[in-house]
């Protein structure tokens, strides 16, 4: 349940038993193309297209879906879906969900959105804020901004992800533990979460999105969790590396088992990959049999570039024609158009 103000709560309510009652015959809110189905609102079929969109985007079918999310971060995407399309081609199946990374002071790219949903893909976006203190963000220094992106998301009303400030039990980011603390994250986290809120855009899925612990044991999850009522996705980023022990529990079983202590949200593997090498195709198989194993684990995207190290898939052939293979299960991928 997302907080809303005191005076909000009546439109809220107005608005979540149009949903419901939409949701109880199977309708979508908006057609393939992201345009919304005329006859879709409570009205009527002569309801107009402007009513429609007065009901937001329902996105409970995809909180989680009876299928595992197979997703993808690309170069270019989904401004432009070409290197998708590539990713497709070469392993068989199109991805469902498509990260990209966006600074803090950028525009709502909603060309992008249109783009991955008109082929089935739900997007999600890193919103990494580099060059603005998250005391700023807190105390309301950059709320203008904040409404103009929620305004432009409520407006499109189409499902998004949004993992903001990711990786900040890390030293290595701009808002991590060398500079932020866990109230002044909290802080920054609730009041973004609430300024959409008070916009209407509802059409957004949360995800909180901690690096997984093993590098940094020291550091406490739990005072860095804005709460159930912010949060719809935890977010685990981890890569399956040379030199460790690379079984699936290993990698993402500590982390895991301490978010366990604090939440039941489930989990999204929000980036990962394996590094080339020998170990390439047992990682991947790893990462399949985890995910598919796990319930509670809504899927994960593949970190398709080189960065640091060569993470593309096409870097190694054999490892290529593994994940192919794996990614053919047919609990992977689903078109988030319909998710039921």
């Amino acid at each position: 349940m997302r907080p809303v103000k005191p005076f909000f709560r009546a439109r809220a309510a107005l608005a979540g038993t149009l949903v419901g009652l939409l949701a109880l015959t199977g309708c979508s809110l908006l057609g393939d193309d992201g345009a919304p189905e005329s006859g879709t609102g409570t009205a009527g079929p002569h309801s107009s297209a402007s009513a429609d969109r007065d009901i937001p985007y329902d996105v409970t079918p995809l909180l989680k879906p009876a299928k595992k999310y197979y997703g993808v971060a690309v170069p270019g995407a989904p401004t432009s879906m070409k290197s998708v399309d590539t990713y497709t081609g070469m392993t068989g199946k199109q991805p469902n969900l498509v990260e990209y990374y966006a600074g803090w002071g950028d525009g709502f790219d909603a060309t992008g959105v249109r783009n991955a949903w008109a082929e089935g893909a739900l997007t999600l976006m890193s919103w990494e804020p580099f060059d603005t203190p998250l005391t700023d963000i807190a105390a309301g220094r950059s709320d203008a901004y904040i409404k103009e992106y929620a305004t432009a998301v409520r407006r499109l009303n189409l499902p998004v992800v949004i993992d903001f400030a990711d990786e900040f039990n890390g030293h290595w980011e701009k808002w991590g533990t060398d500079d932020v603390t866990p109230a002044h994250y909290v802080a920054a986290w609730r009041h973004i979460h609430q300024t959409f809120v008070d916009a209407g855009a509802t059409n957004v899925i949360w995800a909180w999105s901690p690096n997984i612990v093993n590098p940094v044991r020291n550091v406490k999850l739990e005072p860095y969790y804005p709460g159930d009522a912010y949060v719809d996705w935890v977010g685990l980023i981890g890569y399956f590396t040379t030199g460790s022990d690379n079984a699936f529990d290993s990698v993402f079983g500590p982390t895991r088992e301490r978010i366990r202590t604090f939440t039941k949200k489930p989990f999204l593997l929000l980036e990962t990959a394996a590094m080339p090498g020998e170990r390439r195709r047992a990682d991947i198989r790893n990462l399949f049999a985890g995910v598919a194993a796990d319930d509670d684990m809504l899927g994960f995207v593949w970190f398709n570039h080189k960065k640091r190290a060569d993470w593309r898939l096409e870097a190694s052939p054999l490892a290529l024609k593994e994940f192919k293979r794996l990614a053919a299960d047919d609990r992977f991928g689903f078109d988030v158009r319909k998710p039921s």
